[in-house]
């Protein structure tokens, strides 16, 4: 079989399956896992597949709009953005952590995955790992109470050190954003 026809079958197996493991394609076409990794790459490049931890995905959906909060419609273009998931592959963006945990709060049961950028090296995590600061006393512009994100623990406690705030992980930050917010709107929701 040529590599273009192993293509065209990974992507019909895609359109079925939703998402395929390495291991599983090579031992479908009795192949080597390097040669599905070639295969895979213009796939890759042409951005028709996702690049996941074990193997590869159907490219989600992005029919809701990346450059807008889908919480505030505050400006989403920052290094501070968050994005959600869903099962059904769409994706959603958040100007901010502050905005994506009340947004998640809202949504959890159709997130499969959210994204975020840790705070100090700007590198992509899941926030299901991170550690989230509430409260500091940093003036970032952004939504308030503001949340910073990082990836590790030690550096959020640092941190902490010199510009104040609580630290906690994922599902704890969800709710203490929601107390925080006692049911008062985002700063920026006005814009609705």
């Amino acid at each position: 079989m040529l590599p273009i026809e192993r293509q065209q079958q990974i992507l019909t197996w895609l359109e079925e399956e939703r998402s395929l493991r390495i291991a599983d394609i090579s031992k479908r076409f009795n192949v080597s896992e390097m040669t599905v990794y070639r295969d895979i790459k213009p796939l890759l490049d042409q951005k028709k597949v996702l690049k996941t931890s074990k193997g590869i995905s159907i490219l989600p959906k992005q029919s809701i709009s990346l450059d807008v909060c889908t919480y505030c419609l505050k400006p989403a273009k920052s290094r501070f953005s968050v994005q959600l998931i869903r099962f059904d592959q769409e994706i959603e963006t958040t100007c901010c952590a502050h905005c994506g945990l009340l947004r998640y709060k809202d949504i959890a049961k159709e997130v499969s995955q959210v994204i975020c950028h840790d705070f100090l090296k700007d590198t992509t995590i899941s926030a299901k790992m991170a550690t989230f600061m509430l409260g500091t006393n940093l003036n970032l512009n952004c939504c308030e109470p503001q949340v910073l994100v990082f990836e590790s623990y030690q550096e959020a406690t640092q941190f902490q050190k010199g510009f104040g705030g609580e630290l906690y992980p994922f599902a704890e930050a969800v709710v203490a954003i929601d107390k925080k917010m006692n049911g008062t709107i985002c700063q920026h929701s006005k814009l609705k």
